[in-house]
């Protein structure tokens, strides 16, 4: 008899790991034509796992790496997630990073899990990557950020690179700004310091615009729809590609956290050049 399911960091529950294994890699395979290469590059014990990050909220590539990350058969390969804090506190969303494994996005919480020895993964891009406009989609920006240097290097663990193409395709944005948080209210209300325009969302306003309501409902139509992660929800088929690079060595204790950011980031940009060559 199957040892009961104990959450933990990198744990995915049995019936997690059934609906992943099931409808949601039919549904990206269907959907995005996925695929995830490079697996034999992955190191042995702990490592820092960094990725590029794309299309609003990164719904589609999210979904594909849960989905084939744990492979066909047996035991999902231990891979905890980095995510925000405030969707631990937040149901059902608390509920669903109890069944996938995921951590907080805090030092505290990625040494504990490094120190486990269970493999972490990040987006260091965050928002500022996930809203670049669609005409850079194949650039690799984490926006200067490099908290994930400093824990590669206090933990003193590898990083291995996953660079990702084709999902900024899924949800094209059109335009990222600060202002727009205070300007459209909603974001800047959900904790959100930077905003965009995608696509989705300028083709739903003018929907809105279309309507017969008085200008005061419409513009708070307006506002709600622009302010809402709802504009940023994938809908276009685009085909995603996912692959794991070489790791690169263990970042010295001593190492500067800028310069092992730019080493990461151009190893991601590379990993995703390579993804652009003729398959």
């Amino acid at each position: 008899m199957p040892a009961p399911y104990e959450p933990g960091p990198g744990r995915v529950s049995p019936g997690m790991l059934r609906a992943l294994r099931g409808g949601v890699r039919r549904l990206v395979r269907l959907a995005h034509r996925a695929t995830l290469t490079g697996r034999a590059n992955l190191p042995d014990g702990p490592y820092l796992l960094v990725a590029n990050h794309s299309a609003g909220v990164g719904l589609s590539e999210i979904l594909c790496v849960a989905s084939l990350w744990p492979g066909d058969e047996g035991p999902a390969p231990p891979l905890a997630g980095f995510a925000h804090p405030l969707g631990f506190k937040v149901w059902p969303v608390s509920v669903a990073h109890r069944h996938v494994g995921t951590v907080p996005s805090t030092y505290e919480a990625a040494y504990a899990t490094l120190g486990a020895g269970v493999p972490l993964l990040v987006f260091p891009g965050g928002d500022h990557e996930t809203l670049r406009p669609v005409w850079q989609a194949h650039r690799v920006d984490f926006g200067g950020r490099m908290g994930f240097a400093k824990i590669a290097i206090q933990a003193q663990v590898p990083v291995v690179p996953l660079g990702i193409r084709g999902s900024h395709f899924t949800a094209p944005m059109l335009w990222r700004a600060r202002w727009l948080a205070w300007a459209l209210l909603l974001p800047r209300a959900m904790g959100q310091k930077r905003w965009g325009i995608s696509l989705l969302g300028v083709l739903g306003a003018l929907g809105v615009a279309a309507l017969p309501w008085a200008w005061p409902w419409q513009a708070l139509a307006l506002l709600v729809w622009l302010g809402t992660p709802l504009s940023f929800a994938p809908w276009i088929p685009a085909t995603i590609h996912m692959r794991v690079g070489p790791p690169l060595p263990v970042p010295a204790p001593d190492a500067d956290p800028a310069a092992v950011r730019d080493q990461v980031q151009a190893a991601v940009q590379a990993v995703v050049d390579r993804l652009g060559q003729k398959r």
